[in-house]
């Protein structure tokens, strides 16, 4: 990226902190990254370390316990993680901060964000369940007010973060006779020694195997009626407006990874020997080179475009659905065809193209699928 390209929000400040999280990553996070894929999950540990890295809630304000900064230094958390190849629940961590910073009390805020920012607490969000995905008004688990708690039942899938979780922000249907929005409401749920609750076991994914991932039940369980976020009927119209930040953060992932993508594959290309000379001095190479090239180039352009707005509280949710649906698109399109250029090396695990590639295809289904991303942008004509 040539210095007139690069967006005022790119401070040296920010350059200094990237080369921090880089360093832990690379001293931290790697040496253990094949035990984390062999068990499913990273070690408890890990996120107390990224805790005291500064990796955690980097634009909570400090009176929280957070990094005091700005989204910016999200984007340098979630761009060297996707380079490095790791799948950390940094985004989800930061996603139940958000909801607790915009709707919680005074009283939550204090409770819950100095201990996520340390990583103490690890915290998932748990919206999707067996029977309803991008369908957020089909949930059926249920919240239901009984005295001075909230009973709570029902099931949730794809929960990132979910078996280390001591805290998980509950979408649940507080009037299950309300078929639409005004029925949900979000539920802060401190899972230590909760009775009528428990996680399933680590489900096995095509790609992210280091990432926990899991089923989460609900029998009978109860919070206090304090757990509430916000007020009852909440819930839906909460989702809709984090959401957005939610889409460009796994834009920021994806374009992360088409350029590291790009990088590994012109390195691969230089050195691989075939009809004795080196794959660039194909033609086809080279012109399948340079359309990653300029894919990686817009992208690049668009979503630091969108931080930008983010950062000026401009962004709204078509132009986070464009980034999100374009992004991911390109970011499978620009892998398939890296990964190709490797011959056989592309389909070996031992090789990060392959490991790339198997954890991209996700980027098109969480936050919101592609296909929703459409209709999003397509309702805002």
């Amino acid at each position: 990226m040539t210095p007139e390209t690069t967006p005022a929000w790119r401070t040296e400040d920010l350059s200094l902190f990237r080369d921090a999280v880089r360093q832990h990553i690379e001293t931290t996070f790697l040496p253990r990254l094949p035990s984390w894929r062999d068990q499913g999950h990273p070690d408890r540990e890990a996120w107390q370390a990224a805790g005291a890295a500064g990796m955690l809630l980097t634009d909570i304000p400090e009176r929280y316990g957070g990094g005091g900064g700005t989204y910016a230094h999200e984007v340098v958390v979630l761009e060297e993680l996707a380079r490095a190849g790791v799948a950390f629940g940094v985004r989800e961590q930061s996603i139940v901060a958000h909801y607790l910073l915009a709707y919680g009390t005074e009283a939550q805020k204090t409770q819950w964000l100095p201990r996520l920012a340390t990583g103490e607490v690890v915290a998932a969000i748990a919206m999707t369940e067996p029977v309803a995905g991008s369908d957020l008004l089909g949930i059926r688990s249920t919240a239901r007010r009984e005295g001075a708690s909230y009973r709570l039942d029902g099931s949730k899938t794809f929960i990132t973060n979910g078996a280390l979780a001591g805290l998980v922000c509950l979408c649940a249907k507080t009037d299950p006779t309300d078929t639409g929005p005004t029925g949900i409401s979000m539920l802060l749920v401190d899972t230590t020694d909760l009775t009528g609750y428990h996680p399933g076991s680590p489900l096995k994914k095509l790609g992210l195997t280091e990432q926990d991932t899991c089923e989460l039940f609900f029998d009978g369980a109860h919070v206090p009626a304090t757990a509430l976020l916000g007020g009852e009927g909440d819930g839906f119209f909460q989702m809709m407006e984090q959401l957005p930040r939610e889409r460009l953060t796994i834009a920021v992932a994806a374009q992360a990874t088409i350029e590291t993508a790009v990088e590994l594959t012109g390195r691969y290309v230089k050195e691989r020997m075939a009809f004795g000379k080196p794959l660039l001095d194909l033609q086809h190479v080279r012109f399948v080179l340079a359309d990653c090239l300029t894919d990686a180039r817009v992208g690049r352009s668009f979503v630091d475009d969108c931080v930008g707005r983010m950062l000026a509280g401009v962004l709204d949710p078509a132009t986070a659905a464009m980034a999100k649906y374009w992004v991911t698109t390109t970011e499978g399109r620009v892998l398939d065809a890296c990964l190709q250029l490797h011959g056989g090396y592309g389909y070996m695990l031992e090789y990060p193209i392959a490991r790339m590639w198997a954890d991209a295809r996700y980027h098109r289904i969480g936050g919101g699928t592609s296909e929703i991303m459409r209709e999003v942008i397509g309702w805002s004509v």
